[in-house]
């Protein structure tokens, strides 16, 4: 079994900066990518940001430039770093892994959603 455990939610005021992390656990034989979503009260989820098993990193243009998506390898856990934080940042994040676990099993995984919040 493998989880997914988000952290580093919370409140702040527009222009700062948070930072989440999604730590993978379990039976993990490799991580293949992990990505970022988020949804806003009243709208669809948002993908925002990937990072491949060969560290490449995408984003999505809402967030391209503020947003830093990494990961430490030795603890299985990809970052989320965001700058200059905006109100319609405001929203739950959430972390998808996908993921091979020990018995060779590839699946998506995700985790159980932090808030967000910025204000003006």
């Amino acid at each position: 079994q493998v989880q997914l455990v988000e952290s580093g939610g919370g409140s702040v005021q527009a222009g700062g900066s948070l930072r989440l992390s999604c730590a993978a656990s379990g039976s993990i034989f490799s991580i293949n990518a992990m990505d970022w979503y988020r949804q806003a009260p009243g709208k669809q989820r948002e993908w925002i940001a990937r990072i491949t098993s060969g560290g490449s990193t995408s984003y999505a243009d809402s967030v391209k430039g503020r947003f830093t998506i990494s990961r430490d390898n030795a603890k299985n856990t990809v970052y989320l770093q965001m700058n200059s934080l905006e109100p319609e940042d405001t929203a739950v994040y959430d972390c998808r892994g996908d993921i091979t676990s020990t018995g060779r099993a590839r699946s998506v995984y995700w985790g159980q959603g932090t808030q967000v919040t910025v204000s003006s």
